[in-house]
């Protein structure tokens, strides 16, 4: 008869066995081996099983036959359990799990790392996916200008240099909005305060800024307004075409007035510029005397000084009580304002700072309207991707050749050949050789802006042979120093 399994720890009874109380039969170890084996699994009892298979000697007596266990302390040869040891309560206990070792606690720690890394990569990507869908955002997008421009296709130029880059900046002088804190809202006309033809070499190994003033008399074309009239062409002050018709009507009197294609456009208002300065902690200036403008907000004393944004407005659109007064030295001192903000965005304190960095751009673009090809912050990495290598001493500022206009002493006009001269470098993707403007030699009525000749004072093209020197204009770079030290 089989032996009964028993779920309670040691030896079950064997009622066939004639030496147990419970029962006879054979008592001299014939059994099979396989039938004499407790069934209980009992950890202790396995070795022996082992052996009566394999031949040899049965133990003696007081084995662990269900009989009385070795006296207290007996050797069998066997090593004694440890504390914690299993007693037979089965493999399936906690206590019997194996213990993990350096190796595997290692692995387990590994994972855990794993899963912990995936999920801050997770949580990055989402973070930056809704930054970049809010700067994106925050661009917009000007479809009326594209549209104005695309029907006047025909009376464009074309591009000259291959890769070359050619935007204009319109500064907005508008007062409706958050912008009537710097004048009246005379019914939210817009007005171009400032306007720069910025040109981008081919290479990206420069970068060149033309600054055209708000005052210079042009040729403006037949434009149309907010509201769909057609304006009689017309030569007027400059600006009046941004009052007119809008950007189209500005980049159109631009392109007529250098023979330049205009490949993009922004247009930045008043906050927007006071909130890029604000960003970057501030931007030095070096004044030479000091300043009490209540029409600028502004009061501030002699030398150098970090301006807020706030600040900052107030010096670049001051007219009247910084220097002479005139729209010259007024479009000098932005130029050199924008060099040294320049300076300081290209810096690795921005640059590579996200917390600096991202309200820049926060700022930039919220303040932005540009044509639809650059309407995006993929667009506008790739712009400015392009310059960041740019040294600061090749990204220059400089304003159009022009003198007082004949008829009005308060108006202004192109000086001739020099702004043509200026175009045509352009145009072509050619080095234009910016200098401050002491060191133009130049006796005639643009000295202080622009000279066709070198240095030594030798007209372009002179006749003993050498190369015609790259015209030599007065202006500014970023690298100067605000106070020229």
């Amino acid at each position: 008869m089989d032996a009964d399994v028993s779920d309670s720890p040691g030896t079950p009874a064997e009622p066939d066995r004639p030496d147990h109380p419970a029962g006879g039969g054979p008592a001299d170890g014939s059994q099979d081996a396989s039938e004499a084996a407790p069934q209980s699994g009992a950890a202790g009892e396995a070795p022996r099983a082992s052996a009566a298979a394999d031949g040899r000697p049965e133990p003696g007596p007081g084995a662990s036959d269900g009989g009385p266990g070795p006296e207290p302390g007996a050797s069998d040869n066997r090593p004694e359990p440890g504390p914690g040891a299993s007693d037979g309560a089965g493999s399936g206990t906690w206590g019997a799990r194996p213990q993990l070792g350096p190796q595997g606690r290692g692995r387990h720690w590994l994972r855990w790392t794993a899963l912990a890394a995936s999920f801050l990569v997770l949580v990055a990507a989402g973070a930056g996916w809704w930054l970049y869908k809010k700067l994106d955002g925050n661009i917009t997008t000007d479809t009326s200008a594209a549209a104005e421009l695309k029907a006047y296709e025909r009376d464009r130029p074309l591009p000259v240099a291959r890769n070359a880059q050619n935007i204009l900046l319109i500064g907005s002088d508008t007062r409706s909005g958050e912008n009537s804190a710097y004048g009246r809202d005379d019914g939210g006309s817009q007005r171009s305060d400032t306007t720069i033809l910025l040109h981008l070499a081919a290479d990206r190994g420069s970068a060149t800024a033309v600054s055209i003033p708000r005052d210079l008399m042009a040729e403006i074309p037949s434009c149309h307004t907010a509201d769909g009239k057609a304006t009689n062409k017309q030569f007027a002050q400059f600006n009046s075409a941004f009052e007119r018709g809008g950007t189209a009507c500005t980049i159109r009197t631009v392109e007529k007035m250098t023979g330049i294609r205009v490949d993009h456009h922004m247009v930045i208002d008043f906050n927007g510029f006071k909130d890029m300065v604000d960003a970057v902690d501030g931007v030095e200036v070096c004044l030479q005397a000091p300043v009490d403008d209540p029409d600028a907000h502004l009061e501030l004393p002699a030398g150098r000084q970090k301006l807020d944004g706030e600040e900052a407005l107030g010096y670049v659109r001051a007219r009247k009580s910084i220097g002479d007064g005139s729209d010259t030295e007024r479009m000098d001192r932005q130029q050199k304002f924008l060099g040294a903000l320049v300076n300081k965005m290209q810096s690795n304190g921005v640059l590579l700072n996200p917390t600096r960095l991202y309200p820049v751009l926060d700022a930039a673009t919220k303040s932005l309207t540009t044509d639809p090809d650059l309407d995006s912050l993929r667009d506008l990495y790739d712009l400015v991707r392009g310059m960041r290598n740019v040294p600061t001493e090749k990204v220059q500022f400089l304003t159009v050749p022009r003198k007082a206009y004949y008829a009005n002493p308060n108006r202004d006009e192109l000086v001739q050949p020099d702004a043509d001269r200026l175009f045509a470098q352009l145009r072509k993707d050619r080095p234009v050789a910016v200098v401050p403007a002491e060191t133009v030699n130049s006796g005639d009525s643009q000295a202080d802006h622009s000279s066709g000749k070198d240095p030594s004072g030798q007209e372009p093209g002179a006749a003993d042979g050498s190369p015609t020197p790259d015209p030599t204009y007065s202006g500014s770079n970023a690298a100067d120093d605000p106070c020229g030290a």
